[in-house]
């Protein structure tokens, strides 16, 4: 049963990507949207590196499935034998390329009982592993069907108009090419508003924009500041098209004003339809319960969950800490959503071991105990969290997508044998290394993983590598 198991979780790992990205061709020339219901939602610290009023309620809407639930018979085999795991562990994480502070945990996704632990509930600097609590507390908090709308409403006077960010930061822009998850279009905005407008006899118009949906400083503590600059991250704000990028197939430039980059793009594309819009182009509020002129809806969030995990995605993580403060009661801010997060994990059964100052994991600030994120991964697998299902979905496959796909993971002699048989969410800044994920061991039982190290002297990543192979294989 062991290698056989092994060998067929590895196809339905390939089959899985395939589909993925015949999806993905499906998405980018189908409408998603199903029309369905609308609702509203309410230590030292490393030095960091790249790494790969109250505003208008956010209207959402909710339909179509969530993805298939994981096989109900995955992860019923035996428990790894402790003493051989232990003992092979232990000699991995001696390595010297893995530093002074390195944490360890490894727990059975059925049951939740620890495997193995080393330094398990020690705050680590986490890098973009922190993606991975977003994204759960993301889930949890707000469901993963809701979708993220931009709106354009009436002003307060005749021919005034508002554009509206719904906290959508792939909200593609007029020189964005089709993706997956398919993305909610401004010409498509456009369009529908000037037909609006024009059905009113409407066609000159004055605009303003409203980005008050997100509060606070748009750069995190913990932030280097050649993070946008270098285009690793765009400042924050509710409204924002191409993830702020000058242009949306270069990661730099970011734009220092997103908001009004994207009004005057949308002025450009009225323009286009018909509508004559006015060149004082400010921000504003619209005015609560202000008629809708036009509207377009995200993918649904299971969908910007995987995007975020697979691509390491910055901007769409801090965009979903937003969220969940808002969906939370907390300020849309960095500082309300780390509140915000807290309060969902601790629903989840996760009451510490997690401290953040942004969403994404750039900041140096955050810090995440393997356990708490070797748990969280481990609600995802559950047959008892369907809404979870997408971290699990999301997560690079070791050899095959995302982080784990770019041709340096999982290459070494003592970790390409388990090429297909790893999902797992990769971390990295100066000195920071972390892989925290999930494995089908060789006997068919489900593990969820976390390996952490903050103090890295050299690049980590083959030693944890091996440390995730030797569970897979174990």
């Amino acid at each position: 049963m062991a290698r056989h198991d092994r060998w067929v979780m590895l196809a339905t790992l390939v089959v899985l990507q395939a589909l993925t990205i015949v999806t993905g061709v499906y998405a980018v020339t189908t409408d998603f949207s199903l029309g369905a219901l609308t609702r509203q939602t309410s230590p030292t610290e490393p030095t960091a590196s790249p790494q790969e009023g109250s505003p208008p309620p956010v209207p959402v809407v909710t339909a179509g499935p969530v993805l298939a639930q994981l096989s109900a018979k995955s992860g019923d085999g035996p428990l790894p034998t402790k003493g051989t795991l232990t003992r092979q562990l232990t000699s991995a994480l001696g390595d010297k390329a893995l530093g002074d502070r390195v944490g360890a945990v490894v727990f059975d996704a059925t049951t939740g009982e620890q495997v193995f632990a080393s330094n398990a509930d020690t705050p680590i600097t986490p890098a973009s592993t922190t993606k991975v609590i977003t994204c759960v507390a993301a889930l949890a908090s707000f469901g993963p069907d809701t979708r993220l709308s931009t709106r354009v409403v009436q002003g307060a006077k005749p021919g005034a108009i508002v554009l509206v960010g719904g906290g959508d930061p792939l909200l593609a822009g007029p020189s964005a090419k089709p993706s997956y998850p398919k993305q909610a279009s401004l010409a498509t905005l456009a369009a529908r508003t000037a037909a609006t407008l024009k059905s009113q006899n409407i066609k000159k118009v004055t605009l303003t924009y409203d980005s008050s949906l997100f509060t606070g400083t748009p750069i995190a503590p913990g932030w280097k500041p050649n993070y946008i600059p270098d285009g690793e991250v765009a400042p924050v704000h509710a409204l924002t098209m191409d993830e702020g990028r000058q242009n949306p197939r270069n990661r730099a430039p970011r734009v220092t004003d997103p908001p009004a980059y994207t009004a005057s793009a949308f002025a450009r594309l009225l323009g286009r339809q018909g509508i004559s819009v006015s060149k004082s182009i400010r921000p504003g509020k619209a005015a609560a319960g202000a008629p809708e002129l036009g509207k377009v809806d995200s993918a649904p969030l299971y969908s910007l969950v995987e995007h975020t995990l697979t691509r390491s995605d910055n901007d769409l993580a801090e965009a979903l800490l937003r969220h969940v403060a808002i969906k939370e009661g907390q300020p849309a801010s960095f500082a309300g959503g780390a509140k915000a997060v807290t309060t969902v994990l601790q629903r989840l059964g996760i009451t510490q071991g997690v401290s953040l100052s942004d969403g994404s994991g750039l900041s140096i600030r955050n810090r995440i105990a393997p356990s708490a994120l070797a748990k969280a991964i481990a609600l995802s697998g559950g047959a008892s969290r369907p809404d979870l299902h997408a971290i699990a979905s999301g997560m690079p496959i070791a050899g095959f997508s995302g982080t784990l796909g770019n041709g340096r993971r999982f290459t070494s002699g003592d970790s390409k044998g388990e090429v297909g048989l790893v999902r797992a969410k990769t971390g990295t800044l100066n000195h920071v290394n972390t892989l925290a994920g999930l494995a089908t061991t060789k006997d068919g039982r489900l593990v969820t993983f976390a390996f952490m190290a903050d103090q890295v002297p050299i690049n980590a990543e083959p030693v944890l590598d091996r440390l995730a192979a030797i569970v897979a294989r174990s």
